[in-house]
């Protein structure tokens, strides 16, 4: 890989994973930094240098990164406080592990891993805690050839699955995997409903049909619902044409029993209006940002619907989600690949918001 040396090591690819750490480190690597979070034109390509591992870390030379709606609020300095100028963006990527602390035992160099995005959410409930060691936000992420992770944070990557399935399948879709799986209790026959064409919702409608359900998406484009068809939409409503798509819902579907609801307030009366009794909403983002007037629920109780919200997940969900893609010969769908060189464009191209699915950056 240009741009990246191996100072001597006993722990270079190829050495014994077991024979110590690699002390010299990794010198030139070439990485992105999100700058004075100004918007897209604060991203910055630099050289930045690697010390060698601690003694539960690894170095994971990067393959693949796959983007976020957040990596854009984050450049734009609209995701919480603002982080440090050389902070490195983008939460979910896939690569080789390099080196190894000394204390690591679960993988070794040569392994193929990527990681949930909150490398310390493990497994069990979520905890706010989780925030502070999130990839590509309050930890360095996935945008550079080298990228340091905690070693119990990494997830071994199935033989048959790639590089960039693995980056596209990171928090977008261990979020619709929580939505439908540990909270939805998905199960065959229900009917989803999942709110426009992006990255969890797209995840959303594959891992629905893997599970047996039925599936209805939403768009204000008749092309991106072509798209969605071809993935196994059961109903889809184009929302421009229908501004009263719940009753469109309702009419070709009947009531809906999840909703994966990646608006937020905007419409989430709608959403609700959509369901059946005893459904489950998941809230899991707000891009429809903050109404001028609030939702007013109707419904929520005499319908018996759970209201939650959801946080991405955890490793352990990780390792489900990747398990669930290999099992059923499946693959995330992937509207474009780009260039390193070409991450400018990759997050321009996001921020226009013609995608279909996931956009991967490839090393």
């Amino acid at each position: 890989m240009a741009g990246v040396g191996l100072a001597a090591s006993t722990q270079a690819v190829g050495a014994t994973a077991s024979s110590g750490s690699n002390r010299s480190g990794y010198a030139a690597v070439s990485a992105y930094q999100i700058g004075a979070q100004a918007g897209l034109d604060s991203l910055t390509r630099v050289k930045r240098n690697f010390t060698a591992p601690g003694p539960f870390e690894v170095l994971v030379r990067s393959r693949a990164a796959a983007l976020n709606y957040r990596d854009l609020m984050i450049l734009a300095g609209r995701y919480g406080s603002r982080k440090p100028v050389d902070r490195v963006p983008v939460g979910d990527g896939a690569g080789d592990v390099v080196a190894v602390g000394e204390q690591v035992t679960a993988v070794a160099v040569g392994d193929r891993v990527s990681a949930a995005h909150f490398t310390s959410w493990l497994a069990g409930d979520y905890q706010p805690s989780a925030f502070t060691a999130d990839l590509g936000n309050t930890a360095d992420g996935w945008l550079s050839e080298i990228v340091r992770l905690p070693a119990n944070a990494c997830v071994q990557l199935p033989e048959s699955m790639s590089y960039q399935s693995a980056a596209a399948l990171g928090a977008a879709g261990i979020t619709a995997w929580r939505v439908l799986h540990v909270f939805g209790q998905i199960k065959a026959g229900d009917t989803v409903l999942t709110l426009g064409t992006g990255g969890v919702a797209t995840l959303a409608l594959q891992i629905a049909k893997m599970a047996g359900a039925k599936v209805v998406i939403t768009s204000s484009s008749d092309q991106k619902l072509t798209i969605a068809r071809s993935l196994g939409a059961d109903v889809t409503v184009n929302y421009r044409r229908d501004p009263a798509w719940e009753k469109v819902v309702t009419n070709d579907a009947g009531g809906v029993d999840i909703v994966v609801e990646t608006v937020g307030l905007q419409t989430l009366d709608q959403s609700l209006a959509c369901c059946a009794p005893n459904a489950r909403i998941g809230l899991i983002g707000a891009l429809g940002g903050t109404p001028s007037q609030l939702p007013g629920l109707a419904g929520l109780v005499t319908k018996n619907v759970q209201l939650q919200g959801v946080t991405s997940g955890s490793r352990a969900m990780f390792s489900d989600l990747l398990r669930a893609y290999v099992v059923n010969a499946a693959e995330p769908h992937v509207d474009r690949v780009f260039g390193f060189d070409e991450a400018r464009s990759a997050l321009d191209y996001l921020a226009k918001g013609e995608h279909v699915g996931k956009l991967v950056i490839s090393m």
